[in-house]
This record gives structure tokens, sequence and C-alpha cells, in this order.
């Protein structure tokens, strides 16, 4: 087993917003108030991709506003020719006025990815100074296999998760699949700067990747 610590970063490293924001804090309600005031293809991007499978990669929180997610979901999404969707912070800063968190996420190409999927994995941000990573949401099947192979492979993923780190609301957009059940994967920020450094994924990245797909393959 490889066991693997937190790394100290510099300020070259990406910047990262990792803490979640709470629905109270959000600056818009939902999607369509913030494509009312935001510019699609200079302040935010959206991508979605069919795969060949019943199950999804989704990173609601990405580019800018929780780095990096978009990456984790797209390589996780290619790893076994699964569907992907992102929602992408492109500002040169403040992209946490993009956070639309996820019970409220209803960005409709995604959230059609979603509906006609049957497995669904939501990748995100979280604070933290110790590489962990806490998995939640209600399919808790594939989540404790998630959690087992994340394990397996030397990353810390406990038992616990803290709250408002769950994601086991019915609501959630990683939980509106056809089964009304799917897993969150939540990174603190030392993880995920274990995982990417000066903008490159790091071997660490592969490995993570690559534990996730083998969870998933065995659903």
């Amino acid at each position: 087993m490889i066991i693997r610590t937190a790394t100290a970063t510099t300020a070259a490293l990406l910047a990262l917003v990792v803490t979640p924001v709470a629905a109270a804090e959000d600056t818009y309600a939902d999607y369509a108030e913030l494509a009312a005031n935001e510019t699609e293809g200079v302040d935010y991007r959206r991508e979605v991709r069919t795969g060949d499978t019943d199950l999804v990669h989704i990173a609601i929180h990405g580019g800018g506003i929780e780095r990096p997610t978009t990456e984790l979901a797209d390589a996780g999404a290619k790893a076994g020719g699964h569907g992907f969707g992102t929602f992408e912070g492109l500002k040169p800063s403040g992209n946490s006025v993009l956070h639309i968190t996820s019970t409220n996420f209803d960005e409709p190409q995604i959230r059609e990815l979603v509906a006609g999927s049957t497995f669904t994995v939501s990748w995100h941000g979280a604070a933290g100074d110790t590489a962990t990573t806490y998995v939640g949401g209600l399919d808790t099947e594939l989540r404790d296999a998630v959690r087992a192979e994340l394990r397996a492979e030397g990353f810390d993923a406990p038992d616990t998760v803290p709250d408002g780190l769950a994601g086991e609301s019915p609501d959630n957009i990683g939980n509106l699949n056809t089964r009304g059940k799917g897993v969150q994967l939540e990174l603190t920020r030392a993880q995920r700067d274990a995982l990417v450094k000066d903008g490159m994924p790091t071997a660490d990245f592969d490995d993570y990747v690559a534990a996730v797909e083998r969870a998933v393959s065995g659903r």
C-alpha cells in the first residue's frame, strides 16, 4: 500500500477556492439568475459529453470555483467511457460568485445528463490542510466501494463525513439520476494540491482516478 501525506504548496500552485459556499451565501439562487448576470464564455463555461455507460461524472463547481474538479471528473469519465458534465468558473478572480450549491444547481444541460444516468459521481472541493476525501451521497453501496478503493491506493477516506459535505439531500444534483442516489466526493485542498502541482497532474492524480474507476467498474 502506498501511503500518501499532504505536501506543502507554494503560492505558485493553482489558486483554489476551497470552502463550499452555503446556500444562504450563494450570490445567485439558481442558474437562470446567474446566466442573466454573467457572460457565458467569458465568466463561465459549460460542457456536457455523453458516454457509453450508464454512469456520469460531474463537476458543477469546476474551473476557478473549486480546482481541479473539472479535470478530475473529465479524467474519471474518460477512464471508463462514462458521461461527463461540468460548470466552470473562468474569471481571473472571484469565481466564488459562480457557486450554486448542489441542492439548488439546476443548469439544464447537466441536469439532463444526470437525469438520464443510472449512476452519478459528483466531484467537489472542500477546505482542509490534511489530504483527505470525504465520500458521501445516497448511493451507499457505490460510496463504500469508492471509499475502499481510495484507501487501498493509500488515500485517506474516513468513514465520518463532516456536516454539510455528506451529499445526502434528495435534491442534491448528484442524487437526481434514475435511481435517486449518487456519490459525492469532497476533496480537501491538501488532497487536491497533491493531485495537481503547478497546473500539471501528478502521478497521484492518475492513481486517484484509477481507484475511483475500479470502484465504479464493479457497479
